[in-house]
């Protein structure tokens, strides 16, 4: 089966509207272009500014760049966890060997030293795991005393299994792409075919499955499980939508969950499940999860039509190369709605391209696109400041690096 990173399409329904839409389905509540378009995406770039910064009154965490009370230690969030980080990587690199060669070889393509990304998502988790790790019996102090060894330890094979399934969804991913890079080096389709690339992912997704079976937690097992589900959902809704769906922001959102934002979400509530917390903290930690998944991807979109292959580390304006059409274009749709004929027609005319990204940078779409990827990493923050108040550095510590992230991942260029 194929899975994707997946995301897109959008005239916006309110964001009250996406809220009401997000309450009601969420699980636990039952390169080829013209010259033009270097040019008009340097000028959408140059319209934004710097100044899209954010913050929520009356709130105890305010996030902004002048004053935070959160982040003023300048606390970087993945040297916090960096000792784990390499202890998961290496476990990483021996859970994925393979009696085959070829299939070992390929499996462990995006584990090696110098390519295993940015390790996002390990980081959250882990951050997580001692974000909530409180009222534990018998504290372990040799990290901090927020768990005891095993705990911590199962919490571990989540962050293993989070990144196994991800894996697999970007060589899945690339297939359905045919793309030729992925983290700044060549993808492994190209390197090794098509048919060798789906294999590995469907080894990496077995290795996860063995990995979640070991953690004997029917609870987890279906989180988890379920989020394989959304990622073929996603990915079939991408592949299968009508011209209505491609341009409804709830068909949207609801697509971007599914393949972007429920393998974070699921995951952290699976570390809030396995420390025992209650009902109420799982879903705040499903939450923070959501609703950062979301910004990350809505910035993804920006950063298509905005950054450069170099800094992405795959080839920029490709989602509008193979006809996805994401926020910042639904946006603009939104102020001219003559170009919805242009998205009708499809992008294989590059001449198409051109048209819809001048009509990009005419319009407020990648400001929009931004400004709702801020109203998402604000309510990821506001879920960390819901958790039980703790008076453990640890906790607090980690809590900050939590708040710290949703900044970040508005903030980055890459």
């Amino acid at each position: 089966m194929l899975f994707s990173r997946g995301f897109r399409r959008i005239p916006r329904t309110s964001f009250n509207g996406i809220s009401r839409w997000f309450i009601s389905h969420q699980p636990g509540y039952s390169q080829t272009t013209t010259h033009c378009s270097r040019d008009l995406t340097q000028k959408i770039f140059d319209g934004l500014g710097e100044s899209h910064y954010w913050g929520f009154s009356g709130s105890r965490y305010r996030i902004h760049h002048q004053s935070s009370s959160l982040v003023e230690d300048q606390l970087d969030p993945f040297s916090l966890v960096a000792d784990e980080l390499s202890l998961v990587a290496n476990r990483l690199r021996d859970m994925v060997v393979a009696e085959v060669p070829k299939l070992a070889s390929a499996a462990e393509y995006f584990f090696k030293m110098g390519v295993e990304g940015k390790r996002f998502r390990p980081t959250v988790l882990l951050l997580m795991a001692t974000a909530l790790n409180v009222n534990v019996p018998d504290p372990s102090k040799a990290l901090g005393d927020t768990s005891t060894p095993e705990l911590r330890t199962r919490q571990q094979s989540v962050a293993e299994i989070t990144e196994m399934i991800h894996v697999a969804s970007l060589l899945h991913d690339d297939v359905l792409d045919d793309a030729e890079t992925r983290r700044g080096v060549g993808s492994l389709n190209c390197i090794m075919g098509n048919k060798v690339s789906v294999l590995a992912g469907d080894f990496l997704l077995s290795r996860a499955c063995v990995a979640l079976a070991a953690l004997k937690n029917t609870e987890v097992v279906a989180l988890l499980a379920t989020v394989l589900e959304q990622l073929v959902t996603g990915e079939t809704m991408q592949m299968t939508c009508t011209s209505e769906q491609r341009c409804s922001m709830e068909y949207y959102m609801q697509k971007t969950y599914y393949k972007t934002a429920s393998l974070i979400s699921n995951s952290c509530k699976s570390v809030a499940v396995i420390a025992g917390q209650t009902t109420e903290v799982a879903m705040l930690a499903f939450e923070y999860g959501k609703n950062l998944g979301l910004a990350y991807q809505l910035i993804d979109d920006v950063l298509d039509f905005t950054g450069t292959s170099a800094s992405l580390g795959k080839g920029s304006l490709s989602d509008i190369r193979h006809g996805i059409v994401t926020a910042p274009l639904l946006y603009a749709m939104e102020e001219f709605p003559q170009l919805r004929a242009v998205v009708e027609q499809g992008f294989d005319n590059p001449t198409n391209v051109d048209i819809a990204l001048d009509y990009l940078g005419k319009s407020r779409g990648i400001q929009k696109a931004r400004e709702l990827a801020i109203k998402h990493a604000n309510l990821a923050a506001e879920a960390i400041e819901s958790l039980p108040e703790s008076d453990d550095e640890d906790v607090k510590r980690s809590r900050r690096a939590l708040v710290d992230l949703t900044q970040r991942v508005i903030t980055r260029t890459k």
